[in-house]
C-alpha cells in the first residue's frame, strides 16, 4: 500500500516541529524528560525577569522560570512559576530574591534557610520573594544623587575660578610673581658666585688670621709677664713722682706751673704784645721811616 505524498509531508512536518520544540527547550536549559517540581514565588515587582531565566541557590542553577502571571484579584503581586529539579527541597523560611547585575540582566536567587525540623515547601507552594537592588540600583539611588551634588559643587567651583581668573589683579599678581622669580634667580646666581668665589677667599683670610693669632699666642707665651708688670709699675711710680713734683712749689717746674704771678705776667706780656702789633699795624710810620730822596732835615721833621 502506497502512502500518499501529502501524508508523508505531514509526518515530516510533525517530526520537524517536535524536534524544534525539544531543541529550543534544550537550548533554554529545559530537560523535558527530567522529573521536576514546581513552586511559585510572589514578588511586588518582577521588572527584568523573563521566561526561562535561570534560578540559582548557593550559586548553583536549580531550575528555570517557567511562567509569570499577575494577581488580578489583589492587584498587588506577581507570581513567578519556578521549575526545579525533583531532588530539590526548599526549607521553610527560605525566600527568593531578584538581583540586578551590572549589565542589567536579572537573575533569581533562592536563599535557603537552615531548618532542623525538616519542614520543606511542598511542590506548588508559594515562596516569598524580595527584590535585591543590586549594584546598579544602588548606584542609581545613592551614587547618582551624590554625583549630581558633587557636579554642582564642581560647576560652582569652576564659575568662581573663572571669576577669580578674570580679575585684573590676578594678572598683576602673576606679573609680580614672575618678577620676584626673576629677582630670586638673580639672587641665587649672586649667592652661587659668593659661595664659589668670595666665601673661599674669606675662609682663607680667616685661616690666615687664625694662624696669625696662633703665632701671637705662641709669642705671648714667651713674654715675661712678671718683669713687664714690674716695669709698668716702675713707670707708673715715676709718673706719680713727676705729678707730685708738678703740684708742689719747692721746685722750678712746680713754681712755674703753680705761681699765679707768672701766669699774670705772661698774660700781661701777651696783651702788651698784641697792643704793640695793633699799633704797628695802625701807625707803621712811627716805627719805620722810608724815603726815596733820602733823609729829611731834622728841622723839617720837627716842623711836621
Amino acid at each position: 500500500m502506497k502512502i500518499r505524498k501529502e501524508i508523508r509531508i505531514g509526518i515530516i512536518g510533525i517530526i520537524a516541529l517536535t524536534m524544534l520544540f525539544f531543541g529550543l527547550n534544550f537550548l533554554k536549559g529545559i530537560n523535558m524528560f527530567k522529573p521536576v517540581n514546581h513552586f511559585y514565588v510572589a514578588f511586588d515587582d518582577v521588572a527584568g525577569i523573563t521566561l526561562s531565566s535561570p534560578v540559582f541557590a548557593n550559586g548553583y542553577q536549580i531550575g528555570t522560570v517557567r511562567d509569570i502571571s499577575f494577581d488580578y484579584k489583589k492587584m498587588d503581586r506577581v507570581f513567578v512559576e519556578v521549575k526545579t529539579e525533583k531532588k530539590m527541597n526548599i526549607p521553610k523560611g527560605s525566600y527568593a530574591e531578584l538581583v540586578t547585575e551590572m549589565l542589567g540582566t536579572v537573575k533569581m536567587n533562592v536563599l535557603l534557610k537552615a531548618n532542623d525540623t525538616n519542614e520543606f515547601y511542598a511542590p506548588g507552594d508559594t515562596i516569598p520573594g524580595k527584590a535585591n537592588k543590586g549594584l546598579t540600583a544602588l548606584a542609581s539611588e545613592e551614587l547618582l544623587p551624590r554625583l549630581q551634588t558633587t557636579m554642582n559643587k564642581v560647576d560652582s567651583l569652576l564659575n568662581n575660578l573663572n571669576v577669580l581668573l578674570s580679575n585684573p589683579s590676578i594678572t598683576s599678581t602673576l606679573k609680580n610673581t614672575q618678577q620676584i622669580t626673576a629677582n630670586l634667580d638673580i639672587t641665587t646666581r649672586k649667592l652661587n658666585s659668593l659661595m664659589n668665589k668670595d666665601i673661599p677667599d674669606i675662609t682663607n683670610r680667616l685661616s690666615t688670621i687664625s694662624d696669625n693669632f696662633a703665632v701671637i699666642s705662641n709669642n705671648l707665651k714667651d713674654v715675661d709677664y712678671a718683669q713687664t708688670i714690674q716695669k709698668v709699675d716702675s713707670t707708673l711710680s715715676n709718673v706719680q713722682l713727676l705729678t707730685s713734683k708738678l703740684t708742689r712749689k719747692d721746685n722750678s717746674l712746680g713754681m712755674l706751673l703753680n705761681d699765679d704771678g707768672f701766669y699774670k705776667n705772661l698774660n700781661a706780656t701777651s696783651a702788651n704784645a698784641a697792643a704793640l702789633l695793633q699799633d704797628l699795624k695802625s701807625h707803621p710810620k712811627r716805627y719805620v721811616h722810608f724815603s726815596i730822596f733820602g733823609k729829611k732835615d731834622k728841622k723839617e721833621e720837627i716842623v711836621k
